[in-house]
């Protein structure tokens, strides 16, 4: 299961209930264990609980035909040790036979791997962002824990000034949290916390997220502060996490590019790149589009609060665009900030058509000679792939692309080298000819 994908799905979060307490509904009868095969030669001097690796693989979400044996009934969350195909400590992970993936590596190594070691990963993460990066000098609102490339896999941790945002994927984190809630709550001078379970995740995995730990005190509004700007963030209306933290190295890119301009953002969400392009960029004009009616009443009290005129509107991206074709209006700077298009491999190619005709909508509102900035959070889109769909997007207009740069999300946001899905943010800029 991708931690990042989550952090950008638009749509609604089901209220989750916990369909095993309905009266009425039948029990249902125990899972019967597919990997109670006979134990490996060799395998009485293995630490239990062990799970073996039927093919060497360093991709931390291991699926069931990567698996061989394991040691008898083991209890959903456990930390196990993993042995490789030859007999040797390959590593150590999270198992849960009801999952998707029932192993979810959290190191790789022959050390042996007990639970102090999960909470270090922890340190090591805050650690990262605060004293290494040293986020705080800019902002009050970074991610502190980025799943599987921080050795946590199925936990996502944002700060929000006061506020820890946590979406959990997995039941061992989830077994865990009442432990490391005031870990870090203490390493990151935090008070208040929210957690998120996908509903789906939330039955798959086992999670009952009406237990959630309760936040020491309510939490609804908090206000964040980002390169001198100030957002406010809705936990009650706002998309997953609260705010899409992972842009604000290319919001300020971005503003210092638009100087004068005449700026039109597609899906623009909570106003992030259309508020830093008025405020910090100078800006001439500035059109900000989003369907989500939610949304658009946040960007505008960010608007507000920082005191910027914006003409923010509530709309399709697809449907404006096509009317400023119709009107003929060009912008001096064009920027597309879609939801992710492409959820799960079953729908990959319709997402892949999504982008193309979002980018030839986006283009033609672009003057010759404008910036062009088209981004995708979709992780199963490699950034070749992305850049082939915007290339040919242009090439159906009959324009060329100068193509400046792809970046993606800031550093607070890394991915493994073993995990090419986490690098699930892509931005191409581009001056459009």
């Amino acid at each position: 299961m991708n931690d990042f994908h989550n952090s950008r799905d638009s749509r609604p979060r089901p209220v989750y209930r916990d369909r095993r307490s309905q009266p009425g509904r039948p029990r249902t009868a125990p899972k019967k264990n597919l990997f109670a095969n006979k134990s490996p030669e060799g395998s009485e001097q293995w630490l239990k609980p062990w799970v073996e690796l039927k093919y060497f693989t360093y991709n931390p979400a291991v699926f069931p035909r990567m698996l061989g044996s394991v040691s008898g009934e083991i209890a959903p969350g456990s930390l196990v040790n993993v042995y490789d195909k030859n007999g040797e400590l390959f590593g150590a992970g999270f198992w849960n036979e009801s999952s998707r993936t029932p192993l979810r590596m959290v190191y790789h190594g022959k050390d042996v791997f007990a639970e102090r070691d999960l909470d270090a990963a922890l340190e090591r993460a805050v650690k990262l962002r605060r004293e290494v990066l040293r986020l705080d000098e800019t902002t009050n609102a970074y991610r502190v824990l980025h799943g599987d490339s921080d050795g946590l896999g199925g936990l996502v941790v944002d700060r929000y000034a006061d506020v820890l945002s946590l979406e959990v994927s997995t039941l061992a984190v989830w077994q865990r949290l009442n432990r490391w809630l005031p870990l870090l709550h203490r390493l990151c001078g935090t008070k208040r916390h929210v957690v998120q379970v996908d509903e789906g995740i939330a039955r798959m995995e086992g999670i009952r997220a009406e237990e959630a730990p309760a936040s020491p005190a309510p939490v609804r509004l908090v206000k964040i502060v980002e390169n001198g700007i100030t957002y406010e963030v809705d936990f009650a209306q706002g998309h997953k996490t609260g705010f899409f933290c992972d842009q604000r190295d290319n919001r300020l890119k971005f503003a210092s590019l638009v100087k004068g301009a005449t700026v039109l953002d597609l899906c623009c969400y909570s106003g992030g790149f259309s508020i830093a392009a008025k405020m910090l960029g100078g800006a001439a004009e500035v059109t900000a589009v989003d369907l989500d009616e939610k949304a658009v009443a946040m960007a505008k009290r960010n608007g507000n609060i920082n005191r910027q005129r914006i003409d923010f509107v509530h709309a399709d991206a697809f449907v404006y665009a096509r009317q400023m074709v119709r009107n003929g209006r060009l912008f001096d700077a064009v920027l597309l900030d879609p939801p992710k298009f492409i959820v799960g491999r079953d729908g990959y190619e319709e997402g892949i058509k999504k982008y193309h005709d979002l980018n030839m909508l986006g283009l033609q509102c672009v003057r010759p000679g404008g910036l062009f900035v088209t981004c995708s959070c979709s992780g199963l889109l490699s950034p070749a792939e992305f850049e082939h769909t915007v290339i040919k997007a242009a090439q159906r207009q009959g324009r060329k692309l100068q193509i400046m740069a792809m970046t993606g999300p800031g550093w607070d946001h890394p991915f493994l080298s073993t995990y090419p899905e986490g690098r699930y943010l892509k931005v191409l800029w581009a001056i459009a000819l």
